[in-house]
Order: C-alpha cells, then structure tokens, then sequence
C-alpha cells in the first residue's frame, strides 16, 4: 500500500515539474524582445516631443491610393539626416496601415538629399526632378532661404503644394514649417555657455554656412542672447563655413609674408577649414568659449581642439550623433542642444499630407531638443532623444 501511494506521490510531483517547466518555457518563448521594445519606445518618446502632438498621428489622412510624397533633405551623408529620413519612412508606413493600402495602393514617398553636403544646386536639381514627377505635396529642407523662388512659383501653378522642414525658406506660400525652436535652443546654448565662463570673456563662433533660415537664426540668437543677458561676454569672431575662400587669402597672405628665400608660396589649396579654425584659435589668445551651430561644425572645432594647446576651452554646440557623444564623454564639448531629426521627418509627412487632403496645417511644428551635458547623457529619458 506504502509503494503504491508513493508511486502516485511521485507521478504527481513529476506532472507538476512538467507543468511548471512548460509554463516558464511560454513565459520564454513569448516574451518579447527587449530590443524592439527599447526600440519602439524611443520611437514613441521622439514622436511625443512634436508641438502640436497632432503631427505625431496619421490619423484621417485619407490620400488616395498611389499617392506619391517628395521629401528633400540637405545631406545624405551623416547620422542626422539618416535620422529624417527613417521618421518620413515611418510616417509612410504608418499611413499604409492606417489605410490598409498594399502593392499597387501603397502611398509612396521618394526621398532624396545632395551626397555634397549643402549643395545648392544639387538640390535644386532634385526639386526639379521631383517636380517633374507631380507628387501630391513636397516638403524640403531648404538649404537657401531664396534659392527655390522659381521652382516653388511653378510647383503652385501646377497644383503642388509646399512645406518645409529643418531650414525654412523666405517663400510666403509654404503651408508649413517643421523645425527646433531655433531661438529658444540657442538661447539655452547660449546661456550655458555662459555659465562655463563665469559670464565673462571672450567666446567665437563657427556657423555652418551665411543664407540657411536655420543658421541665420541660431547666429542672431546667439549674438541676442549674450547682448542682452550676459554683457560682460564679447563675441570677438563668427565664422560661416561658407567664407572659407576669403580666410584663405588672408592666412595666405600673412603664411608668404613669413616665407623664406625659395621656399614655395602657399595656395588656396594649402587652406582647409581646419586651418581656418586654427588662425581664429590663434588670432583670439584669450578665448574662453566656443559656440557651433550644427553637427559639422561641432565636429569640425573638436577635431580642431584635439591637437591644439587650448584644454581649458568651454565648447557647446549642435546635434547629438554617436561621434558627439563621444565628445561629451571625453570633456572635448560641455554641452549639445540635441535635436529631433526622427520626429521631424515623420512630422514632415503628416504635414504633406494634410496639405494634399487641403487640411489645415500649423505655420510652425516645433520638433523639440533635448539638452544634453557629460552628467546626464547616460539618463534613460536622455538617451531615448539620442541618434
């Protein structure tokens, strides 16, 4: 009797193993993956950031099926516009699901950017090209506020309407605008910079080109900021990267003034950007502080810095890329105003299009920045904003 309850004792013990073994092995199999949902969750905190929060949806936008958005960017080349480019793909993906649209039916969107970095006519070329192809709406970022005049009066006569997103245009017919808050970033920027330096002494600035909206504003910004708040801080340089060829003839100048008897004169070609960097560094003996405006010119300075003398210089600038963060860890940069490229481009398809479906559009969609310092880049809510 004995063996027979123990018998029964152990099958039953045996059967409650599996069961256990089989719930957790579910419990396994279904559990899922921790990636896609940090993924998924970085997505959403990026979307979330977008005023109004209207442009984060693709809710009722019913375009028909085939419809085809054009979206140009400034630069294919780097982790930033990578970035729009995945948030506008996503926003199509979005649409097509919401609509149900499959094969044929799909929403279409063609992106496109200049491989030279802020090549004027480059993309001006890829306007026409996309013109030429009757999208249902185009939304660029405008590398020239006044380059585009002629192409954007014929996209009106054609029934094509435009908006923009990341650098803005002077053209009065655009139906929106997507971008960081400019102003209020710099001034942010600004302002901690001014902090490093006690809110006193000499600072320089490196702007990414002299006929952007983007980089018009984060200068004036810049400049009004320290006028106003900070007056015992003096602005003694602004560089625009887009004045390299007059720099060169003045460092030129004075390199050949030193030159010995046979030595080879210097040339336009001897003259990097980092050399014109350099000249400032060394011209400004004094300088306390450093302000970029974008992501290039933050790199730019950085490597400029990493085999100058000048350790003790308080740096903060633009964008938020792996190599950025880098810097940051390292203290080569106090701090960057990082941006929301993701949000941007998704929000730049949801501006295209309501603007097709003649739906109301926002004149500004603000897409939101993150400041970001060495102590709280590793913060769970920092690191979500980060590309």
């Amino acid at each position: 009797m004995k063996k027979k309850i123990f018998s029964i004792v152990a099958v039953l013990l045996s059967i409650s193993l599996c069961l256990v073994a089989c719930s957790d092995s579910g419990k396994k199999n279904n559990k899922p993956s921790t990636n896609a949902n940090k993924e998924k969750d970085a997505i959403q905190s990026k979307l979330e950031a977008l005023k109004p929060t209207a442009y984060s949806s693709v809710t009722g936008l019913a375009l028909e099926p085939g419809s085809y958005i054009s979206i140009i960017g400034r630069f294919s080349g780097d982790s930033y516009w990578k970035e729009v480019e995945e948030g506008a793909k996503k926003a199509v993906s979005d649409l097509n699901a919401a609509l149900g649209y499959k094969g044929g039916d799909k929403i279409k969107l063609s992106y496109s950017s200049p491989e030279i970095r802020d090549d004027v006519n480059e993309q001006v070329n890829l306007l026409d090209e996309e013109l030429a192809r009757y999208p249902v709406a185009i939304g660029i970022a405008a590398i020239d506020t006044t380059a585009c005049t002629i192409q954007f009066d014929l996209a009106s006569e054609n029934g094509i309407p435009i908006i923009t997103f990341d650098s803005g245009s002077d053209y009065k017919n655009v139906g929106s605008h997507i971008s960081t808050d400019n102003l209020a970033a710099t001034k942010t920027a600004a302002t901690q910079l001014a902090y490093a330096i006690e809110e006193n002494g000499e600072v320089a600035v490196f702007v990414q080109d002299s006929i952007s909206m983007t980089a018009k504003q984060r200068l004036q910004g810049f400049l009004d900021t320290m006028k106003s708040d900070f007056p015992n801080v003096s602005v003694v340089s602004v560089y625009h990267m887009d004045e390299l060829q007059s720099l060169q003839q003045t460092i030129i100048a004075e390199k050949n003034a030193t030159l010995g008897e046979g030595e080879d004169p210097y040339v336009a070609e001897d003259i990097s950007q980092k050399d014109v960097v350099t000249y400032i560094l060394e011209k400004y003996p004094n300088l306390k502080g450093i302000y970029t405006t974008n992501l290039d010119t933050t790199q730019l300075v950085a490597d400029v810095l990493k085999k100058s003398e000048k350790t003790d210089l308080k740096f903060v600038g633009f964008d938020g890329g792996e190599e950025q963060m880098k810097l940051l860890k390292n203290g080569t940069v106090s701090g960057l105003v990082v941006q929301n490229p993701y949000a941007m481009g998704y929000a730049a398809v949801v501006a295209a299009a309501r603007i097709a479906l003649g739906l109301g559009n926002e004149s500004i969609v603000d897409s939101g920045y993150t400041w970001v310092t060495r102590d709280n880049m590793d913060k769970k809510e920092i690191k979500k904003m980060l590309y």
